[in-house]
């Protein structure tokens, strides 16, 4: 069982924060600390790319947070500025900073976060995830001990969930596309429509909800074609406070009109690409970070022979549709049991009256992205 990048938005019933401390830290607990930061970071999500959510506080000697801080947007202060900025001069001397992300060292759009650290002359920093970025990766905690900071790379649950929190921007680092979370909604039978086309609630408004939620929190909605001509769908955030994604159709053959729901607005792009790997490198080269792919059966298809999906979340509704509903991936046939796709389950939660089961890593045994110090 893993950890889901977008666990924050599941309901109550996923595992709860673990309340054990990490291992070098002295008079203060820095899991009441990290999952604090950690609920810093989740203001940011779907709004950095290309640079991750980060979250961060300070903390005074005797455990109470005095500063708050996120990433808001790439080129903006990062979360460790933003916390420190909250103080008055010399306040943060001798403070513990607790942050999701290994500190850069970096010049990029702004100065290196260690180096305003240390002007600070705080006394510890507690990292929840190390720094995939290569030009990051552990050189923030090799730099801050050198100075004789106290540097605690954290452990437990929290830690997992800033872990799995840059699992996006770990997947552009490593694999150079970004992080692709495919959905799809069926019934107990594994339809999503009828033999007629009939589509529209097969799930209840709870999932529905969510669905937006994950939108909000997403860079970007991809489709097909065949999806926006059967449903003429919006693929916006609505009925809770969000932004709407960039929304991207696959559209080869030049088959959407211009008069679908989807071109309400400039937010939307067509990509006529021959591949899904062509497809990911030009979402890459725009930044993105992570994707949600509502496809239909080929498209959901096609992904999945691509070995691209890193989270299938699968909403299923307690209503059967019958053989000749339209089955939810055009996989083609297997003879063998061994021989089919196998998933990791990663959570599996209730959603209203509906089933949602998070699937990832599993399908062809695709390695665990590196996040952690080594």
């Amino acid at each position: 069982m893993g950890i889901s990048a977008f666990a924050h938005l599941l309901p109550p019933a996923a595992p709860a924060s673990s309340t054990s401390g990490c291992a070098g830290v002295l008079d203060i607990s820095t899991a009441a600390p990290l999952h604090e930061a950690w609920r810093e970071a989740l203001k940011g999500i779907g709004r950095t790319h290309p640079n991750p959510p980060v979250g961060c506080v300070i903390v005074d000697d005797d455990g109470t947070i005095i500063a708050r801080g996120f990433h808001e947007k790439a080129g903006e202060r990062h979360a460790e500025i933003k916390a420190l900025d909250a103080l008055a001069p010399g306040a943060a001397r001798g403070k513990t900073v607790v942050v999701t992300l290994e500190p850069c060292t970096h010049h990029g759009r702004t100065p290196p976060c260690v180096d305003r650290l240390l002007d600070e002359g705080v006394s510890r920093v507690v990292v929840g995830a190390i720094d995939p970025n290569p030009r990051v990766h552990q050189q923030g905690v090799r730099r801050l001990r050198a100075a004789g900071v106290d540097v605690v790379i954290a452990e437990g649950a929290d830690a997992l969930r800033c872990q799995a929190l840059i699992a996006p921007f770990a997947t552009t680092q490593q694999l150079a596309r970004p992080y692709v979370v495919l959905k799809t909604a069926t019934s107990l039978d594994g339809k999503v429509a009828t033999r007629t086309g009939s589509s529209r609630g097969i799930t209840g408004p709870a999932s529905r909800a969510l669905v937006h939620a994950l939108r909000d929190a997403v860079d970007a909605v991809v489709v097909g074609a065949d999806t926006v001509l059967a449903d003429d769908p919006a693929l916006t955030v609505r009925d809770l406070p969000g932004r709407d994604p960039l929304r991207v159709i696959l559209d080869r053959h030049a088959r959407v009109p211009r008069s679908a729901r989807v071109f309400a607005d400039d937010n939307v792009c067509v990509l006529g690409l021959a591949s899904i790997s062509d497809v990911l490198k030009e979402l890459h080269r725009r930044g993105l970070l992570a994707v949600l792919v509502e496809a239909g059966p080929r498209l959901a298809a096609a992904f999945l022979q691509a070995d691209v999906v890193d989270e299938l979340w699968w909403f299923h509704a307690p209503l059967l549709v019958g053989n000749d509903g339209l089955s939810a991936v055009d996989f083609g046939q297997v003879d063998h049991i061994q021989q089919a796709p196998r998933f990791d389950v990663v959570t599996r939660a209730e959603v209203g009256n509906d089933g949602l089961t998070v699937l990832g890593g599993g399908l062809w045994q695709r390695p665990t992205l590196s996040v952690r110090a080594g």
